[in-house]
């Protein structure tokens, strides 16, 4: 297909920021700026059974791919749709049988190659930007960054040499480092991963710790909303990172993933920031500058180590770690300091998955007035606490808090995704079934 752009807004040169996307009329908040359909796109492994492997529905009885029986669908339309991307993973699934574990970058990646193949015109994905002009920052890649590149290309011959014919090293090493700058993840309404995906237009757009527009999924298309007042001529800003966390962490989190630093109202004014660190009122004596500084070094130190500990600790070793540094930190933060937040976050997590319903509505507690402070208005992590606290007040036979809580999600959530979407029709469903 021809380069078509996109009605109400165009690519351009953004001032210090290199190609951008900008208004072209007026949006209010709520409206739909642009959709894009995922140029490829992966269910996570996690998910298989639970989702379309095609569509990404979730829903009871889906079918299962006969050959490998690892893929489900909702119908042989579904089956048949996925096929020219399905029969890759297929083959290389008999092939290797259990052994068969190549990461999500390396299976989108796959894809990617495998699609480049079949379509060689622009996609209805690359209206703006077309995949191949992603930046790849190959040049500020530090060590370990570069191995990990290598160690996913190794992968990718691995797993897939026998079903798909690769370009060079360095156009791997390129397209790698491309998706990693550029790639999505597509998450559900309490969200939780679902896959991963390439959306070119979507990627057009630059960073800001103060959006002005808010990405969400139907499906494996990404629609793009307005959530604040947008006029021609403005720029369009998405956000590329969690918005909990302070100006510096934010910055490092920029540096690090995307190699740059943000120069929103938000990081110069750093107007948030007081209030993200907030220190315990009442303290016999006020914590010295140094003793702080110590506190935020532990904080970043414990929450890297619990990211590490999920993967080979148990649930009550995780909730351990999470009360005791709780407990450290409560002695110089106060309740509603970022950091307390996070590992109250992670709290409720394994609550949830030791099905302590009562303990995770604890944490659930002290974390949603904070959050509604310390986001954006229009934020998908206000709306999926408000979903996990609302659900688990109707488990829990609080059916007035809950459906007050659903009310909120809900608010939020026909903003962000639309008053059509089917996120939003489930959840008034839930609250229509308690009266």
């Amino acid at each position: 297909m021809k380069s078509e752009g996109i009605d109400g807004a165009e690519r351009f040169l953004s001032p210090g920021k290199g190609r951008g996307l900008r208004a072209t009329k007026h949006f209010k908040v709520g409206d739909l700026v642009f959709t894009c359909p995922a140029y490829a796109y992966v269910l996570t492994v996690n998910e298989r059974g639970g989702h379309c492997e095609f569509c990404f529905t979730r829903r009871e009885g889906l079918s299962k791919c006969g050959r490998c029986k690892q893929a489900y669908y909702c119908n042989v339309e579904c089956q048949k749709g996925d096929w020219p991307m399905h029969k890759l993973e297929c083959s290389a699934m008999c092939s290797y049988g259990e052994n068969w574990s190549p990461s999500e970058t390396v299976r989108l990646v796959a894809r990617i190659i495998l699609k480049q193949k079949l379509q060689t015109e622009r996609t209805p994905s690359e209206r703006v930007l077309a995949l191949r002009e992603f930046e790849s920052h190959l040049d500020k890649l530090d060590n370990e960054k570069n191995e990990m590149n290598q160690s996913d290309i190794a992968a990718l011959h691995h797993f897939y040499s026998r079903h798909l014919d690769f370009p060079d090293n360095a156009a791997l090493t390129e397209l790698f480092a491309q998706v990693n700058c550029n790639g999505f993840t597509i998450e559900d309404e309490e969200l939780s991963h679902l896959g991963s995906a390439v959306f070119p237009d979507v990627a057009l757009m630059n960073h800001s710790c103060s959006p002005n527009v808010i990405v969400t999924y139907k499906g494996t298309v990404a629609e793009v909303r307005a959530v604040q007042e947008i006029n021609p001529g403005d720029e369009i800003f998405n956000s590329y990172i969690d918005l909990l966390y302070p100006t510096e962490d934010r910055n490092e989190r920029l540096r690090d993933s995307y190699f740059f630093t943000c120069d929103c109202t938000e990081c110069t004014t750093k107007s948030k920031d007081k209030a993200k660190l907030e220190i315990r009122r009442k303290l016999s004596t006020p914590p010295e500058p140094e003793e702080i500084r110590d506190m935020v070094r532990y904080a970043k130190n414990v929450i890297e180590e619990f990211r590490r500990a999920k993967h080979y600790k148990t649930p009550s070793e995780l909730l351990e770690i999470c009360e005791l540094s709780l407990e450290k930190m409560g002695s110089i933060f106060a309740e509603t300091n970022v950091y307390m937040l996070h590992m109250m976050y992670q709290a409720m997590g394994v609550c949830l998955y030791m099905q302590d319903w009562d303990g995770a509505m604890k944490y659930g507690e002290k974390i949603i007035h904070p959050y509604s402070v310390h986001y954006p208005r229009y934020s998908l992590n206000v709306a999926s606490m408000y979903l996990k606290l609302g659900r688990l007040y109707l488990g829990l036979e609080k059916k007035t808090a809950g459906v007050k809580a659903l009310k909120k999600a809900i608010a939020i959530m026909e903003i962000a995704h639309g008053k059509d979407h089917h996120y939003v029709a489930e959840v008034k469903k839930e609250m229509e079934e308690q009266k």
